[in-house]
């Protein structure tokens, strides 16, 4: 188990509420990803809430891709070596932006819940704050997509398991 994790969750949109829950499971699939990866160190990592017009500025922005997306993934590191809080001594991971109104249509879509799809965006973003990389395809996109499965596995979310979480 990895040591102290630190994630800071933040609601920067009006469009939708953050359903009860969210914020734990978001916590515990940022866990879930560090024991998997076997990342030990103290962490902090910020996940922030966005609507569909923030996230297409932030996309436009960074990636200079003028249309919105789901989710973008800041990270602080690179090959293994990450920005350090010097007042807690954990690594600063990155930054990880999610769009809810556009999660909430990918679920639609999908045909699953608004907790899974915030739970793949997450796990998503979280490997690609560790350094994967899904854009080449390839193995490495291949092995990208089966680390996200398992750890939806081990948080009860598996691909095609419909159900909606009781509030």
């Amino acid at each position: 188990m990895p040591n102290k994790i630190k994630v800071i969750i933040t609601d920067d949109q009006q469009e939708i509420k953050v359903p009860t829950g969210i914020r734990l499971l978001i916590r515990r699939a940022c866990t879930a990803v560090l024991v998997q990866e076997k990342f030990e160190e103290p962490t902090e990592i910020s996940v922030r809430f966005v609507d569909n017009e923030e996230m297409h500025r932030l996309n436009r922005e960074h990636r200079g891709v003028d249309s919105t997306t789901d989710v973008l993934s800041f990270p602080l590191g690179e090959n293994g070596v990450y920005d350090v809080n010097h007042d807690t001594g954990a690594c600063v991971l990155g930054d990880i932006v999610i769009s809810l109104p556009r999660a909430q249509e990918q679920a639609q879509l999908y045909a699953h819940t608004l907790q899974r799809e915030l739970a793949y965006l997450t796990v998503h973003s979280m490997l690609h704050l560790l350094g994967y990389d899904h854009e080449s395809g390839g193995l490495e996109g291949v092995r990208m997509r089966e680390k996200e499965e398992q750890v939806l596995v081990q948080l009860g979310l598996p691909r095609g398991h419909n159900y909606i979480l009781e509030e």
